[in-house]
C-alpha cells in the first residue's frame, strides 16, 4: 500500500499518511553511535570494569582500607582473611589497598602516553597522507625506522637516558605508538584524498593546513578513536612490564607491576595472593579495554 494513499475512503478509515510514514520510519535513523553501544553488553561491561578502576584511581586514598605504605611487620605474608582481604606482602603491607592505589599511576601515565602517541601519530599521518611524495617518503622512512627497533630496546634506550619516572613512561610508551598510528591515519587519509571535497576545497583556496585540520580530520577521527583504544590496552600492559623490570614507578609507590616484581619470588613458599592480585587487576583492566574497543569498531563498521 502507498504510504500516500488518500484518506478516509467509503468508511473514512485510515490515518493520515504523514502519521502511517511516521509509523513506518525506520528506527535505526534515530540511534546514534553512543544508543548503539549501549545495547551491547561487551561495551556495559568492559565500561563498568573501567568505571571502577576509574574511581579506585580518584578516590583510592579514601576506598583503601589500610594505607598501603604502612609496614606491619608482625603481620607479614598473612594470608587473605577478614582483617586482610587480600592477604599482606612480605612488608606487612596490606594488598587490597595496594591494588586499589596503583591503579592511580598505571591510568594516569597510559591515557597520557596514548594521548600523546594519537595525536603525534594523526599529525604526522595527516601529512603523509595528504602531502605525499617526498614528505611521504622522509616521513615514512622514519616511521619504518622506528618501527623496527624492538619495543623494549626503545624503552630501555629513553630509560636509561632520561632517568625512570613518570614523564619518561609517558614520553616512552608515547613515542613508540605515535609511528604505529601514523601508519593507520596515512591509510585513512590516502582513501579521504580520493574524494570530490578536497578539489572543491583547494579551488576555494583553502590552506593546506586548514584543509587537514577542517575538511579531513573530521572524516578519520573513527579510525583515530579506534586507535586511541586499542592503543590504550597496550600502554596498560606496557606500563606494568617497564614497572616489572624496574624501569617504572619507583618503590615504595603502590604499582601493580613493581608489586608483581617485588613478590613473585614468595611464589614458591606459598604466598600467591602478593602476585595474584595485582596480576589479576592488570589483567581486568586490558580485558576492559579491548571489550570497550571492540565494541566501538563493531559500531563504527555498522
Amino acid at each position: 500500500m502507498s504510504l500516500t494513499a488518500p484518506v478516509g475512503g467509503a468508511g473514512g478509515a485510515g490515518p493520515p499518511a504523514a502519521q502511517v510514514a511516521v509509523a513506518h520510519a525506520p528506527a535505526s535513523r534515530t540511534r546514534t553511535p553512543w544508543a548503539l553501544l549501549l545495547r551491547k553488553p561487551t561495551f556495559i561491561a568492559g565500561g563498568v570494569i573501567l568505571l571502577f578502576w576509574v574511581v579506585c584511581a580518584v578516590f583510592g586514598s579514601s576506598i583503601a582500607p589500610h594505607s598501603p605504605f604502612a609496614q606491619q611487620l608482625l603481620d607479614t605474608n598473612a594470608a587473605p582473611s577478614a582483617a586482610h582481604w587480600f592477604g599482606t606482602d612480605q612488608l606487612g603491607r596490606d594488598v587490597l589497598s595496594r591494588v586499589i592505589a596503583g591503579s592511580r599511576d598505571i591510568l594516569l601515565i597510559a591515557v597520557a602516553a596514548t594521548l600523546l602517541g594519537t595525536v603525534a601519530g594523526t599529525a604526522l599521518g595527516l601529512v603523509m597522507g595528504y602531502f605525499g611524495g617526498i614528505a611521504d617518503i622522509l616521513v615514512g622512512r622514519v616511521v619504518e625506522a622506528v618501527l623496527a627497533l624492538p619495543v623494549v630496546i626503545v624503552a630501555f634506550l629513553f630509560i636509561v637516558a632520561l632517568g625512570p619516572s613518570t614523564g619518561t613512561l609517558i614520553v616512552v610508551v608515547g613515542f613508540v605508538f605515535t609511528p604505529l598510528i601514523a601508519r593507520t591515519v596515512r591509510s585513512a587519509v590516502l582513501v579521504e584524498s580520493q574524494l570530490d571535497y578536497l578539489s572543491s576545497a583547494r579551488l576555494v583556496g583553502e590552506k593546506p593546513v586548514q584543509i587537514m585540520a577542517v575538511e579531513i580530520l573530521p572524516n578519520v577521527i573513527p579510525a583515530v578513536l579506534v586507535e586511541f583504544t586499542v592503543r590504550l590496552g597496550y600502554a596498560i600492559f606496557a606500563v606494568a612490564t617497564l614497572s616489572f623490570l624496574g624501569f617504572g614507578v619507583q618503590p615504595p609507590t603502590p604499582d601493580w607491576g613493581a608489586d608483581i616484581a617485588a613478590n613473585y619470588g614468595t611464589l614458591p613458599a606459598g604466598y600467591w595472593w602478593e602476585t595474584l592480585f595485582p596480576a589479576l587487576a592488570i589483567a581486568s583492566l586490558v580485558v576492559a579495554v579491548n571489550l570497550v574497543t571492540d565494541s566501538i569498531e563493531q559500531v563504527l563498521a555498522s
